[in-house]
């Protein structure tokens, strides 16, 4: 019996907005997450991803790249 191996889904959609490029505090200025949570992104649990996007929102608001 042959069992197929699938890797689990991320729960949300991944933030990346195809612009990988990771500052000097190790934030990407594309997604603002830390090259950490990219890396862990598809392993997370949908509560895990949620508290980075979070995260996200807020460092996005502290920079100053994004004016209101």
């Amino acid at each position: 019996m042959l069992v197929k191996m699938t890797k689990p889904k991320p729960q949300l959609k991944s933030p990346c907005v195809n612009v990988c490029l990771l500052n000097d505090e190790d934030i990407c200025v594309g997604c603002y997450r830390t090259g950490k949570e990219i890396s862990q992104w598809g392993s997370m649990n949908k509560a895990s991803q949620q508290a980075v996007m979070k995260k996200v929102r807020e460092r996005e608001a502290k920079s100053s790249l994004v004016s209101d």
